[in-house]
């Protein structure tokens, strides 16, 4: 089946490059399906405040009978709690939710640049309180564009270990993948198969077809080989080993090259963009 390969960060922790992502299970199912993941061999976690699902994701590592510092647990910050004192007190409760006295990597979810006055820096330098009390190992960022994150290398002393955004052969999001690379941020893709969009595409299919593999397998392994960190969601089983076995194939220039000539450009989007999302739940 191959050995998920790590990523070292500029902080100088390791991140798995291969994850399992919870978003959208709902809570009740939350730590059984957290526990076939980890049963399947994924020991990266990744899940937010906005989810609702973070005791689940507690209950379940617990569950698996696995050491805590064997798994790698990423959560993120609800764009209601931006304020610094918010910020502090959601960080809490993220940690009792997950029964938890420290996660591996806590993120910023949105820069939300048409709220908060358009402070998303006092919001980073809470996070960094997070991460010098040893409570956040690594802290990142999620749909930061390059505006922003040249704004938080201007004003503040970290740069973020990563950047989770938006990812996949119809969306390259290759202006701000390009900036991370040149400036040490690890690119995190979600939604690395479009919601399922691109798994019919015939140039997709025709490579899975000649290597033995699943679409989604091509897919994933497209982005370990562009160095981005990936985290599918699924609630089978089946499916969950599935797209774990990607480290025992390689795909070769003209695939890799075939699969990056399916980008859309912002046409190939399916989520917003972060300069315009403003969003706060209820």
């Amino acid at each position: 089946m191959g050995t998920v390969t790590n990523i070292e960060l500029n902080d100088g922790h390791t991140i798995p490059a291969l994850g399992f992502g919870v978003f959208q299970v709902p809570p009740a199912q939350t730590a059984a399906t957290v526990r076939a993941a980890l049963e399947a061999g994924y020991r990266h976690i990744d899940t937010a405040q906005m989810y609702a699902n973070e005791h689940g994701v507690g209950e379940g590592i617990r569950d698996s009978g696995l050491d805590r510092a064997q798994v790698f647990v990423t959560t993120k910050l609800n764009n209601g709690k931006h304020l610094p004192e918010d910020a502090r007190r959601a960080f809490d409760a993220s940690l009792a939710a997950l029964g938890m006295d420290y996660v591996d990597l806590f993120l910023i979810h949105w820069p939300l640049p048409g709220l908060y006055d358009g402070d998303f820096v006092s919001t980073w330098k809470t996070l960094e309180e997070f991460r010098d009390q040893g409570r956040a190992r690594s802290i990142g960022v999620s749909n930061f564009q390059v505006g922003h994150l040249r704004r938080l290398a201007a004003e503040t002393a970290t740069v973020p270990a990563v950047n989770q955004i938006e990812v996949h052969p119809h969306w390259g999001n290759n202006e701000v993948r390009r900036y991370g690379a040149e400036h040490g941020i690890a690119t995190e893709a979600w939604s690395p198969i479009a919601q399922g969009r691109v798994l019919d595409d015939p140039v997709i299919t025709g490579i899975a077809d000649g290597l033995g593999k699943s679409a989604a397998q091509v897919v994933l392994r497209w982005h370990i080989q562009n160095h981005n960190i990936v985290f599918p969601k699924t609630m089978s089983p089946q499916r969950m080993r599935e797209n774990f076995a990607i480290f025992d194939f390689v795909l070769d220039d003209a695939a890799m090259a075939a699969i990056d000539g399916l980008d859309r450009g912002t046409a190939g989007r399916i989520g917003p963009d972060p300069d315009e999302f403003n969003w706060i739940p209820e």
